[in-house]
Order: C-alpha cells, then structure tokens, then sequence
C-alpha cells in the first residue's frame, strides 16, 4: 500500500506541490502577494478543501454501492430463475447469473485471490482520501471505492462461502460478458483517472506542465 501511495505521487502535505507543479489558480506573482498582505498560511486554508473532497469521494462511493445492492437485491428477488428481460431486442437485456471470477466473468479458478484483491483496493483508496485536494479525482477514486465494496459484498455474503462467493450480474450486452453495476463503477473510475493523469492532473491537486 505504501508503494501504491508513492506510485501516485501524493505528498504528505497539501501545499507540498513538486517542482514544476503548481495548484489550479496559483498566482506566485508579487502583485498576488502584496494584494493579499504579506505570507499566507496555505495549510490552514487547504484543510477545509480537503475535507470536502473526502467528503465528495465517501458520497459517491456510498452512492454507487447503495446503487449496486439495491439493484442486486431486486435481480435476485424479481429475475432469478427466471426468462432474460429483453430491453433493446437481442442487443441488450437482463439476465440474472452467477460469477464467481472477476468483472466481467474472468478468472473463475481465482475468487478467493479477487476478494484479496478487492480488499486491498479499499483500504489503499481509503488511506489516499486523507492526502486528497482533487475534486474529479475524488469522484474516480469513490467510483472505485463504491464498485470494490458492491463486489465484496457479494464475496463475502453470498453463496458458495465467505471469501468465496459468487456475485450477482445482470446486464447482458448482445456479444459482450454479462456484468452488473459495480463492474461500470470500477470501468468508470478507472477510465476517469487514466484521463486525469493524461491531463497531468494529480490526486493532491497539483498539476504537471509538461
């Protein structure tokens, strides 16, 4: 965990901003200083922005796994040993099933290492949330904190056994693995990150200029 917080490059303290980095609306200049009186205590000022985003990525995280079990719940209850649901014709309908592998039905031989996995990913993203002053990065790494649990749950909750269980899918694209709504949280978070990182935009705030 410790080598996945340095990977990402987060420092300890907010204001800590890296060489040839600088915060979204920066202004270094000596006019800013002057019309601002002198030194400024930016770690005190940055908490409260700090706390916010935590704020932000708890929410969303709460959200996509209150999203994810509800809909679960009703899969189970309402589709389950029953006829698909078809939405869009042959394209797109529901189908209740049963995956004991990864996102996406892969790795069936591996569900104990995927819970593992899974587990690992949350207490990472809950360590990185204290280091957090990126808003768009909060609702990425929430988007994968809500997925991750939705999916645990199902590890550790459902049949055959604790560790071991099979988690529940139900959106069957025509040609595609047939998934559910924890799998499009974790694509979701995943996608928005690797275009934050494009941008050069890290979880701290800070942002690369070349």
């Amino acid at each position: 965990m410790a080598e996945a917080e340095r990977i990402i490059g987060t420092p300890d303290t907010p204001d800590a901003a890296r060489p040839g980095q600088q915060r979204p609306g920066d202004d270094t200049s000596p006019q800013a200083s002057a019309r601002a009186g002198g030194p400024q205590e930016p770690a005190t000022a940055e908490r409260p922005r700090g706390r916010r985003r935590i704020a932000v990525l708890f929410a969303v995280a709460a959200f996509a796994y209150a999203l994810d079990l509800v809909s679960k719940l009703v899969v189970v209850a309402r589709l389950e040993h029953h006829a698909p649901i078809r939405l869009i014709g042959d394209w797109l309908q529901l189908e209740a099933i049963r995956n004991p592998g990864a996102a996406f039905g892969f790795g069936e031989a591996f569900t104990v290492i995927f819970t593992v996995i899974a587990a690992a990913v949350i207490v990472v993203i809950t360590r990185l949330a204290r280091k957090l002053y990126s808003l768009p990065w909060a609702i990425a790494l929430g988007l994968l904190l809500g997925g991750a649990l939705g999916n645990l749950t199902d590890r550790i909750f459902r049949s055959p056994g604790v560790f071991e269980g099979a988690v529940v899918d139900f959106i069957a694209p025509k040609h595609f693995a047939v998934f559910n709504l924890a799998d499009s949280a974790i694509v979701c978070g995943g996608i928005l990150i690797v275009l934050l990182s494009f941008r050069g935009l890290d979880p701290d705030g800070t942002v690369h200029k070349d």
